[in-house]
């Protein structure tokens, strides 16, 4: 079975599962988890989560599954501390998750694949009239 990460850039369509979140901890209920869903708020910010250096190091994950961070900071041929400061912030993110053995930290992807949609305008609303996009 294929798990896939949803990225979705622009402004959350949908929130009833946030609403129904909120319900869940007023009643001091149980709260599931949405790991499969990432929204991203505008272009820039998708472009920077997923500029080059954390792209190489999410391929690398899939694709060696490093024992820790230093495996994986050897196979991309980085500094350790570069590569810590770039898998804290896709852990962050939540697009992997970092298992700790002992003194190292493990890098994982809990997903096969990376679906991206959205809308965005390409220029600011406020300029642009109500559509978003340039006349």
């Amino acid at each position: 079975m294929t798990r896939t990460l949803h990225v979705y850039i622009g402004s959350e369509p949908d929130s009833r599962d946030l609403e129904e979140a909120f319900h869940a901890l007023d009643a001091d209920g149980p709260v599931e988890p949405q790991p499969s869903r990432l929204v991203v708020e505008s272009l820039e910010t998708f472009g920077h989560i997923f500029r080059p250096t954390n792209l190489e190091l999410l391929e690398a994950i899939a694709e060696h599954e490093p024992d820790s961070i230093r495996d994986l900071a050897r196979t991309v041929d980085r500094h350790p501390p570069e590569v810590t400061e770039n898998v804290n912030e896709l852990a962050d993110y939540g697009l992997i998750a970092v298992e700790e053995e002992g003194r190292a930290k493990r890098p994982r992807l809990w997903y096969d694949e990376i679906e991206i949609s959205g809308g965005v305008g390409l220029r600011n609303s406020e300029s642009a009239g109500e559509t978003g996009v340039a006349p």
